[in-house]
């Protein structure tokens, strides 16, 4: 049996995985409370790191070195930086970079790379969910550019230790990544999935455009319980579909 894992930005969004799982046991270990649970003929094993790219790492690495998962699943929000995209659109992580790291010296450690990206199938897998979903894609279709219109776009997402906002450091974050959104934790998933060989896929909401305080996002209950909701549906549609090629 396939095992997935999912980490989550936001507990809301674990916790309306759990719902959806069989024979669920809720555990802490490593400083995390983690979900397991079936769905579908799959194994899963979910749990919230936390912000930024040391708990994103350390959650990454535990749940990889007891669980062994074929891949692993990011779900959560950013702000974004692609002036295409409006809130609620999604961005699927081909590329994650560093935004406040030197990665050269990183590079000089397994697996030697700069910047690290999903796995091809898997960002696949995401877009055809997205698009079946009612999601356009952004790059090629004129009409995405209407605000009403849902979006999904295949890019690049930055990844930084500061929560980014004002246009000083949005400016900044453009002119070092090029990304189309910008979040906490996206790189250093995929970069300790690739340092041990699993597969791995970043997905990302945006939930602003780098122009408001964290605190003033958080205040936004209703729209970040209903992104959760969204957010989980689409990550299990594209767990159970992942299950194919494993």
């Amino acid at each position: 049996m396939a095992t997935i894992a999912i980490i989550g930005a936001l507990e809301k969004e674990i916790m309306q995985i759990k719902e959806e799982l069989s024979n669920v046991c809720m555990v802490q270990e490593a400083g995390l409370n983690v979900v397991t649970g079936g769905l579908d003929g799959l194994s899963i094993v979910a749990t919230t790191a936390g912000m930024g790219t040391v708990n994103a790492a350390a959650a990454t690495q535990h749940l990889i070195s007891k669980y062994a998962p074929q891949a692993v699943v990011l779900s959560g929000i950013a702000g974004g930086l692609n002036p295409k995209l409006h809130i609620d659109d999604m961005v699927i992580g081909k590329r994650l970079r560093y935004l406040d790291t030197d990665t050269a010296l990183i590079a000089e450690s397994a697996p030697g790379l700069e910047e690290f990206s999903s796995t091809p199938a898997l960002v696949d897998i995401a877009a055809d969910v997205l698009a079946e979903r009612g999601f356009v894609n952004a790059s090629t279709n004129a009409a995405a550019s209407n605000e009403g219109t849902k979006q999904f776009l295949v890019g690049t997402i930055a990844t930084g230790n500061r929560f980014v906002t004002g246009a000083a450091m949005r400016n900044d974050a453009i002119e070092a990544t090029h990304a189309d959104c910008v979040g906490m934790e996206g790189a250093a998933i995929a970069h300790i999935a690739t340092k041990n060989g699993v597969d791995c896929l970043v997905l990302r909401a945006i939930s602003d455009n780098c122009d408001e305080a964290y605190d003033a996002i958080c205040d936004r209950e209703f729209d970040l319980f209903e992104y959760a909701r969204t957010a989980s549906g689409i990550t299990l549609d594209i767990v159970r579909r992942i299950a194919a090629i494993y």
